[in-house]
C-alpha cells in the first residue's frame, strides 16, 4: 500500500466487498481508481466510505441506477430508499393479488372451477383491474365537472382492495371488471351521457341535486322501504328538470324513467351490490340511486295503469 492510497485487496478487507465486485464497480464507474506506475488499481481513502455505502444500499436491494443518483448527490439516501420501498409495495401488492387468485381457484368446486378460472384470467392484475373501473366511470363524466366531484365519486364507486386481499375479494373485483367491460353496457351508458350533454345546462348542478336526492333516499333504503313516490323522488326529478329548463310533468317523468333505466339494469344492480360487499357500506350511492330510478319507474307505471273515467 502506498501513501494515502489503498490497493484493491486493502479496500476489499476494509469494506468486506470482494475484489471481483470492486473490479466490476470500477468498470461501472461506481468507485474511482487510479493506476499506479505498475498498472495496479489504487484507491483514495474516501473510496472506503463510498464503497461501504454502496454495499449497504445493495444490501437493501437498490439497483445500480439508484445508487448512482445517491453517489452523485442527485438524490438523497432517504429519497432513494423511499422510491425502492414504494416499488416493492407495488410488487408485493401484485404478488398478493396473484396469490389470492390462485387460492380462489383452489377453493372453487370442480363444477365452478372452469368458470372462475375464466373470470380471473380476464383480469391481469389489481392495478389493471382498478384502471378498467376508473376508465369506465371517467367516460361517464364527459361534461365539465369539478375534479373534486369526480374524485369523490370515484372514491365511492371504485373501492380499493386491501394490500392482502382475500380470495373472495379478488373474485368480486374481477366480476366488477367483467360487468363494466361489457360493450353493450358501455355503449348504452355512453349514449345516455351524450344525450344528457345535449340537454343539461349544468352537469355539476345536476349531479349535486342527484346526490342530495340520494342522501334523502338513503334512510328509506336502509329501512328496507320499497321504492315509492315521495320527497326524495320529487327532489331527484326536480334536479333533472331544473338543469333542462323544463317543468316536472308526467311526460317528463316518463322520458326520464326511460333514459335512466340503464342505471337500474341487472349489471349495474350487481355492480353496486358488489361495491357494498367490498366496502361494507350498507347502502352505497349506487344503490340509493337505483332505488330512486325504481321509484320513478314505479310511479310512472302506476300513472299509466290508472284509467280515465269513461264518459256517460
Amino acid at each position: 500500500m502506498t501513501q494515502a492510497t489503498l490497493g484493491i485487496g486493502d479496500l476489499s478487507r476494509a469494506t468486506g466487498v470482494p475484489v471481483r465486485t470492486i473490479r466490476f464497480y470500477c468498470d461501472e464507474g461506481i468507485v474511482d481508481a487510479v493506476r499506479s506506475t505498475g498498472g495496479h488499481r489504487r484507491f483514495a481513502q474516501a473510496e472506503v466510505e463510498r464503497l461501504r455505502l454502496v454495499r449497504r444500499l445493495r444490501g437493501l436491494g437498490l439497483g445500480l441506477p439508484s445508487i448512482r443518483t445517491v453517489l452523485s448527490g442527485t438524490e438523497s439516501v432517504a429519497d432513494a430508499v423511499t422510491a425502492e420501498r414504494q416499488a416493492l409495495d407495488v410488487e408485493l401488492a401484485a404478488l398478493a393479488w396473484r396469490r389470492a387468485c390462485l387460492h380462489a381457484i383452489e377453493q372453487a368446486s370442480p363444477a365452478d372451477r372452469a368458470a372462475r378460472l375464466d373470470l380471473l384470467a380476464a383480469v391481469n392484475d389489481r392495478t389493471a383491474a382498478r384502471g378498467c373501473l376508473i376508465d369506465f366511470w371517467q367516460r361517464i363524466f364527459l361534461g365539465p365537472m369539478p375534479e373534486s366531484f369526480v374524485d369523490m365519486f370515484l372514491s365511492v364507486s371504485v373501492p380499493d382492495l386491501p394490500p392482502v386481499p382475500s380470495p373472495e375479494q379478488v373474485v368480486m373485483y374481477a366480476e366488477m371488471v367483467v360487468l363494466l367491460g361489457d360493450s353493450s353496457l358501455r355503449t348504452r351508458m355512453l349514449r345516455r351521457t351524450l344525450h344528457n350533454l345535449d340537454q343539461v345546462s349544468d352537469e355539476t348542478r345536476l349531479h349535486t341535486g342527484v346526490s342530495e336526492a340520494c342522501a334523502m333516499a338513503r334512510p328509506l333504503v336502509l329501512a328496507g322501504h320499497e321504492p315509492a313516490s315521495g320527497d326524495a323522488l320529487d327532489h331527484f326529478v326536480a334536479a333533472h328538470a331544473r338543469v333542462r329548463g323544463v317543468r316536472d310533468t308526467p311526460g317528463f317523468r316518463r322520458d326520464l324513467a326511460r333514459t335512466s333505466a340503464i342505471d337500474a339494469s341487472t349489471p349495474m344492480r350487481r355492480y353496486w351490490r358488489l361495491v357494498g360487499t367490498l366496502t361494507g357500506e350498507p347502502a352505497t350511492i349506487g344503490e340509493t340511486h337505483t332505488w330512486l330510478v325504481d321509484a320513478l319507474t314505479t310511479s310512472v307505471s302506476s300513472r299509466r295503469s290508472v284509467r280515465a273515467p269513461s264518459s256517460a
